[in-house]
């Protein structure tokens, strides 16, 4: 007895020794001189490189990699993490997720060789949105736990799965950490007031550029999951919760996007059980999910989202903390127990270690999911994918709500009785829902779902003799960077009695990821998503519709056949070349972006350029003047910001540096203090700047707002840049800019300045209640972000370039009527309107039909200048190719 005892005492010691942790790896403490979580301390950008540096060079587990510059050239950095063994192979088992992920050329048994060969790959990242700081910190204790601890879970862990930790945000923790630590009291430490984006143009939009790739971060970030490693498995860390609770996690409440394959949705209902089941075993509560958050799986273009059309399980999870201890408030509807939040959080103070811990369950609870579920997670990629292929080789039509409304619309235009025909018991009936289990005959299904004009596309085809083709090859680079399989025509060839020329891009839908091609073709169907019947409509998560071959302006066939021609693939991942004309004399088609760039770069080389006033088009050198042509100067542009950052603003400048235009950035202090026309030519507001007039909404759908700090509260040297655009100071300072023969630009929300100025023109979107113009209820109208066509007068200096029609991005956008005599006079003109009650393109608008003739766009005079006002968001987060010319067309002197 007492040997075996003792045998059981050295058994125990033995097992407790092998699971302290590798005091070979430095711990964060000895780096960062604090341990991650502490009250009032975070880590700098530079600080945390070069912990993962050193941790990687002390670790056999690790391997250190660049994966790009960001937009202010600082590394971004990537950590593999696995095994010693599996760290000397990770070629061989990144080739292994690539074939499974792209299941091209594998037969069924190959792929489950395939997958009981390689290793799960998951992908954990940290610092997207750089104020929400536990991200990137759960990030470097992650790493220290992965790389520092012995014990069974997570050696068995490092067997099975190769982990990649990358930093979402290199330069947003360095501004976000040196602003909280400026202050050498802790207790005055604050994440408040932040004197720029912390993404150099997008700020938070960092996270809704992942279809489009404009951002170095985000294009360094896309190659690695849909390019490099294909992942399984990705985790997304955000903040914060929704009040009352710790954090929102998987499973989502919907709609999802109907286009994914449905292992996608159980997947993630899966992989979000492991997660809150380990959070409720290890007494953490405070998890919601489902209805109990807003998040959902409808939009693509986030870090997240992206990934579901590729067939890949995206985690989200918000949690809250602060380095600064904060509360759980008391929220008492959230205290009850449901199947959204089955183990509730009660009111308790709040402490940053807490965060962290949190943090490290979540990221073990998917890591030990993926140890354990290792061949089936690598199986399943192969069998989405190879689904996907299947569907793009064969007639197939999707379900979306527009489909399942044709069926009802037709079955009551039969004028049949529902018991009429009915034919439930052979099994050869539909349920509409509802709840009572009414059928009606099936024949209404076949006339939708099995009609040969409705079927889903094989492909597409993309000419390369379109007037924008640098903007076309764009918009195939954003495939090409998410990992779509592209293919080249190497010689004319003819489809459907259509001839392409050479050039011409295809892009097939029987490939893996099918979904990702459909959603950047197709529209979106968001369905009427209402509260309860006659209630407020709930809010997408983000936009409704977003088709980026249509805001983008992209001429393409959609081909419901399959076909074929002297096709040659494009490898993954390789990204085209367009050069535009660049003639020394000679015409630009100004139909093309590309021309704007040209001429930016001939009017700063001083050379004489001109332009038709007939077309549009610019006529570069010569020393004689085209006829029907007026010359181009250069205009001294503003483009205002606001203390804070705008994201409207920061994509715009993104825009004027990438087309060459040269500008300044002003702030409120610039206009209030007058003589703008002695320094500007033109000024830029974009949705967010110009208040509503005071009691009045007209205008002012939409829109985006910083809280401005204390002057006291921030550095003397960003003190200049707070203040607002007011109706006491500003108005009347842009009003002299007018009248002197300034122009200004407005977008979205800063139509604002139409009303501020006393324009014949007012809402159009308003009704008459108990005597007075009232706004449209949302139960109403409602177009929260979707696509919707406009017509343009194209014969107009302001739209010179554009075709007759036009997608344009709508969200809660201003729409205006204008005063029959301003029409007659010239006063203010349309530029661009809707021309019927259907315009909606892609997305959801409930109510479009009030939009029927309503001006979306127009032109006044003013004094000598003129004033341009765009109510739809024509340079959207720099995606909205098609509607650019908008903005570019008024950005010159003409004389």
């Amino acid at each position: 007895m007492r040997l075996a005892a003792l045998l059981l005492l050295l058994l125990g010691f033995t097992t407790a020794q092998s699971q302290q942790p590798d005091a070979s790896i430095p711990t964060p403490k000895s780096h960062f001189g604090f341990t991650i979580g502490d009250n009032y301390q975070l880590a700098t950008y530079t600080q945390t490189e070069a912990y993962f540096q050193k941790i990687a060079a002390a670790s056999p587990r690790a391997k250190f990699t660049i994966i790009g510059k960001t937009e202010e050239g600082r590394d971004q950095f990537m950590l593999l993490v696995s095994s010693p063994e599996n760290i000397k192979n990770l070629d061989h088992y990144k080739a292994i997720s690539q074939q499974l992920a792209h299941a091209e050329n594998l037969t069924d048994e190959q792929a489950r060789a395939l997958a009981a060969e390689g290793k799960a790959i998951v992908w954990i990242d940290g610092g997207l949105h750089a104020n929400e700081v536990v991200g990137a910190h759960q990030l470097i204790e992650t790493a220290y736990q992965l790389l520092s601890r012995t014990d069974p879970e997570t050696v068995n862990i490092l067997d099975k799965v190769i982990i990649l930790l990358t930093h979402a945000n290199p330069d947003g923790q360095q501004l976000v950490s040196n602003w909280y630590m400026r202050k050498p009291s802790p207790e005055s430490r604050s994440l408040d007031a932040l004197p720029r984006l912390y993404e150099k143009y997008a700020g938070h939009d960092n996270n809704r550029d992942f279809y489009m790739l404009n951002l170095k971060e985000t294009q360094n970030i896309a190659r690695q999951l849909f390019v490099e490693w294909l992942p399984q498995i990705m985790y997304n860390h955000h903040q914060a919760g929704p009040t009352g609770t710790i954090l929102a996690g998987p499973p989502y409440r919907d709609p999802f996007n109907y286009v994914f394959d449905p292992l996608v949705i159980t997947s993630l209902d899966a992989v979000g059980a492991a997660m809150v089941n380990r959070l409720n075993a290890e007494g953490k509560p405070g998890y919601t999910e489902r209805t109990g958050s807003s998040y959902s799986t409808w939009y693509n273009g986030g870090l997240r989202t992206t990934t579901y059309f590729h067939n890949i399980i995206g985690l989200l999870t918000e949690i809250i903390g602060s380095p600064t201890p904060s509360d759980v408030p008391l929220v008492p509807n959230r205290l009850i127990p449901n199947g959204s939040t089955p183990f509730p959080v009660t009111p308790q103070k709040w402490y940053f270690r807490q965060s962290i811990d949190y943090s490290i369950s979540l990221n073990y609870a998917v890591l030990d999911y993926a140890m354990r579920y290792r061949d089936e997670l690598l199986y399943n990629i192969y069998r989405m994918g190879r689904n996907s292929i299947e569907k793009g080789q064969k007639d197939y039509w999707t379900l979306s709500p527009k489909r399942v409304d044709a069926i009802n619309q037709l079955y009551t235009a039969s004028n049949h009785r529902r018991n009429d025909s009915a034919t439930g018991a052979t099994g050869n009936a539909i349920n509409l829902g509802g709840g009572r289990g009414d059928t009606i005959p099936a024949r209404f299904y076949d006339s939708i779902l099995k009609n040969p004009a409705l079927r889903d596309p094989r492909g597409y085809i993309i000419p390369s003799n379109q007037p924008d083709f640098p903007t076309a090859t764009r918009f195939i680079n954003a495939l090409i960077g998410t990992g779509i399989a592209i293919s080249k025509a190497t010689a004319p060839f003819t489809v459907k009695g259509i001839t392409y020329p050479a050039g011409s891009y295809i892009v097939k839908t029987d490939q893996a990821f099918r979904p990702h091609v459909l959603d950047m073709f197709e529209p979106q169907d968001h369905p009427n998503d209402f509260a309860y019947p006659g209630g407020p409509p709930i809010a997408p998560y983000d936009a409704a519709g977003w088709t980026l071959a249509y805001t983008m302006g992209i001429k393409f066939d959609r081909f419901p056949d399959g076909f074929d021609g002297p096709f040659e693939r494009i490898p993954y991942g390789q990204l085209q070349s367009a050069t535009p004309p660049s003639p020394k004399e000679g015409w630009l088609d100004a139909r093309s972006n590309a021309a704007y760039t040209i001429v930016n770069d001939n009017l700063k080389a001083k050379k004489p350029i001109y332009r038709n006033t007939t077309n549009g088009n610019f006529y570069v050198g010569g020393s004689h003047q085209p006829r029907n042509a007026v010359k181009l100067t250069p205009t001294r542009i503003a483009l205002w910001d606001t203390y804070g950052g705008s994201m409207p603003s920061g994509w715009a400048r993104y825009i004027l540096e990438q087309y060459h235009f040269p500008f300044d950035v002003i702030y409120s202090a610039t206009v209030d203090s007058g003589h703008l026309k002695e320094k500007y030519d033109v000024i830029i507001f974009v949705s967010g700047a110009i208040p509503a007039l005071a009691g009045e909404g007209g205008g002012g759908r939409g829109g985006f707002r910083i809280e401005q700090p204390k002057p006291d509260s921030i550095p003397a040297e960003y003190r200049s840049l707070l203040g607002r655009i007011t109706a006491q100071k500003s108005i009347p300072q842009l009003k002299e800019f007018l009248q002197a023969g300034g122009h200004i630009v407005t977008i979205g929300s800063s139509a604002n300045l139409a009303y501020q100025l006393g324009l014949p023109v007012h809402d159009a979107l308003v009704e008459m209640t108990g005597g007075k113009e009232r706004r449209l209820s949302n139960d109403k109208f409602y177009i929260p972000g979707s696509v919707m066509q406009v017509t343009l007068d194209t014969t107009s200096q302001p739209a010179w370039g554009m075709a007759a029609e036009a997608d344009v991005y709508f969200e809660e956008s201003p729409v205006f009527h204008i005063n029959p005599e301003a029409t007659a006079n010239g006063s203010v003109r349309p530029i661009a309107w809707f021309a019927s009650d259907k315009t909606l393109r892609s997305g959801w608008a409930w109510g479009q039909a009030y939009l029927r003739d309503g001006v979306a766009a127009f032109e006044a005079n003013i004094g000598k200048g003129k004033l341009y006002v765009f109510g739809p968001e024509i340079t959207f987060r720099a995606q909205t190719h098609g509607t650019f010319k908008l903005l570019f067309n008024q950005l010159y002197s003409y004389h």
